[in-house]
């Protein structure tokens, strides 16, 4: 009789050195910066206008529990902020009954062909979350297009070129199945079809298993899309948000190339680990310094303030070739 045959696993520690630094003026705007009352700021959408000063479009939330969006302006994108005296963006159920519970979650995309700004976000209906677009060039005035994902859908960011002639948005639909990523193409902003599974939330223990989403709008580099996403890991005492990387095609973004296996960016500090809701990192805007390398990442802590985290593209993709695998292995793995 011989003996079974033995597979050895190797589980060697890994050090994993920090890839987002932490500003050491965070958190950079909390409830007390605002010039109106209200009980929370926090997952701002971020854009550099043609000046160089760094604009917030910041999900502020009333102290009924409803959200709308406000603009901040610096010159350095950490401190000095001109906050807007009154709301910049507020939900209008009479002409858009799908905002009827507010709006939230804007992520900004500079659309060159357009010459404006487009902005996703989530407008809250009585059916469910889902996603609204809207244009503005001075973040003065908006137009609405309105609903363009129903319910329940949200963490999207529309891709700053055509791919192949379409318009192409990332987005979260919740179906029976779980929450993933997919990526829908359009000829004008307003019909939406060709939807395409493009990242699935793991099973099991992973640290993203079950519930991911798109974080800030995906980052063009010369060897595709990349793209900081959260996963919600499931714990006895609450949910964990943190951050993972993985990067797309450039001209087939719902082929993903990498995907990392674990986590890169998590809740540490106190003002990430305690609030209305802890334990929660959640990106929804960046910038890119001149240098093209540089990304500051603004990012909701515990729904109750914006921090600011600084890291290099460069490192972010060097780090995903020594930890990341091919997402078909993956999946293969976990079935």
């Amino acid at each position: 009789m011989t003996a079974p045959e033995t597979t050895i696993v190797n589980m060697e520690n890994k050090f994993y050195p920090p890839l987002l630094l932490r500003h050491p003026a965070n958190p950079i705007l909390t409830r007390k910066d605002w010039p109106y009352s209200i009980n929370s700021v926090f997952n701002a959408g971020a854009t550099l206008l043609p000046d160089g000063t760094t604009l917030l479009l910041c999900r502020v939330e009333d102290r009924r529990g409803l959200s709308h969006l406000c603009a901040a302006r610096s010159k350095n994108g950490v401190d000095g902020w001109q906050i807007d005296r009154e709301p910049t963006m507020m939900p209008s159920p009479n002409e858009y009954p799908e905002e009827i519970w507010g709006i939230e979650d804007p992520r900004i995309t500079f659309v060159p062909e357009l010459q404006q700004y487009a902005i996703t976000y989530t407008s809250y209906s009585r059916g469910g979350p889902g996603v609204s677009l809207a244009l503005t060039k001075d973040f003065r005035t908006f137009e609405r297009l309105g609903v363009i994902m129903v319910p329940d859908d949200k963490d999207s960011a529309l891709l700053p070129r055509r791919i192949d002639g379409y318009w192409a948005l990332i987005h979260r639909p919740m179906t029976a199945l779980g929450a993933h990523m997919w990526i829908s193409y359009s000829p004008d902003l307003r019909h939406w079809g060709r939807h395409r599974l493009m990242l699935e939330a793991r099973r099991g223990a992973w640290w993203d298993a079950n519930k991911i989403g798109l974080s800030p709008p995906p980052i063009e580099t010369s060897r595709g899309w990349f793209v900081l996403y959260h996963g919600v890991r499931h714990t006895p005492s609450g949910c964990l948000y943190r951050l993972g990387a993985a990067l797309f095609e450039l001209e087939h973004p719902e082929k993903c190339l990498l995907r990392g296996d674990s986590w890169i960016f998590g809740p540490e500090a106190d003002y990430e680990r305690n609030g209305d809701v802890s334990d929660v990192v959640f990106p929804c805007g960046y910038t890119m310094d001149p240098d093209g390398d540089t990304l500051n990442i603004y990012y909701g802590a515990a729904d109750c303030a914006i921090a600011l985290a600084q890291a290099s593209v460069t490192s972010l993709l060097a780090w995903l070739d020594l930890n990341g695998g091919l997402e078909r292995r993956q999946r293969k793995e976990d079935l």
